[in-house]
């Protein structure tokens, strides 16, 4: 799917829109489909309630201001740069936080996402996993951490991820809430899995709201990925990412 499907994107009441996070090519399409949805709401992962505080009497259009506001340079995201166009292409949409603090992430993985995340968290799917779906996720958890993870923190890994999960989308419906919406969410794409992750969670916490989530990748996939819809883009030139683990 090329990109004309950002272009006329069917009716919604949130747009979850994956990335690949280093990948510029992915956040100049999030920022092509905001122009079009024109949405009252934008959630991002990457940014915390008091950081979207921060920066609600700040020119967006000014890249520095936005940047030192947010103290970019300080959260490990990838350069800047490559993000402003998204927070420019609504400049009227309120912004919303929704990153998880680091020791409510350690907090779960030391308990469990239900724990860490209190109320409602059987609305938001924060109950045990059936054995086949952890199997997968501790998997997956291995594999993007390139084999380096022992055993015994995988399970650890998957109640943070499904804590992100959760908190993304209690924080959405919060925006949609506050705003009537439409609301974007930007997030990589493993938030953005229809099975598991995000749209899930705000079908069991919310059924009558629409969702339609997309997932951006670099290479075809052998399957049907879970996304309402995808694109494929060019990979972009980047370090092997398991060097580290070496």
């Amino acid at each position: 799917m090329g990109t004309n499907i950002l272009k006329d994107l069917p009716k919604a009441d949130i747009y979850i829109l994956g990335e690949i996070h280093d990948n510029p090519t992915h956040h100049d399409n999030q920022a092509l489909a905001i122009s079009r949805i024109a949405p009252q709401a934008i959630v991002f992962e990457m940014i915390s309630p008091d950081q979207a505080k921060a920066i609600e009497d700040v020119d967006r259009g000014d890249q520095t201001a936005m940047a030192r506001a947010l103290q970019w340079d300080e959260s490990g995201w990838p350069d800047f740069a490559i993000y402003h166009p998204i927070f420019k292409a609504a400049p009227n949409a309120t912004i919303f936080g929704a990153a998880v603090g680091r020791d409510d992430l350690i907090a779960a993985m030391k308990s469990t996402a239900a724990t860490t995340f209190g109320k409602d968290a059987d609305a938001f799917l924060l109950g045990p996993l059936p054995q086949d779906q952890q199997m997968q996720r501790e998997t997956l958890q291995l594999a993007a951490h390139c084999d380096a993870l022992p055993a015994e923190m995988l399970p650890g890994m998957v109640e943070a991820q499904r804590l992100r999960d959760a908190v993304l989308s209690r924080t959405t419906l919060e925006a949609l809430d506050e705003t009537d919406g439409p609301v974007v969410v930007i997030t990589g794409n493993g938030h953005a899995r229809t099975d598991w992750a995000m749209p899930a969670k705000i079908k069991s916490a919310r059924p009558t709201v629409t969702v339609l989530s997309i997932g951006q990748l670099e290479t075809t996939p052998n399957s049907t990925p879970p996304y309402d819809l995808w694109l494929i883009t060019d990979p972009i030139d980047r370090p092997d990412p398991c060097e580290q683990f070496r």
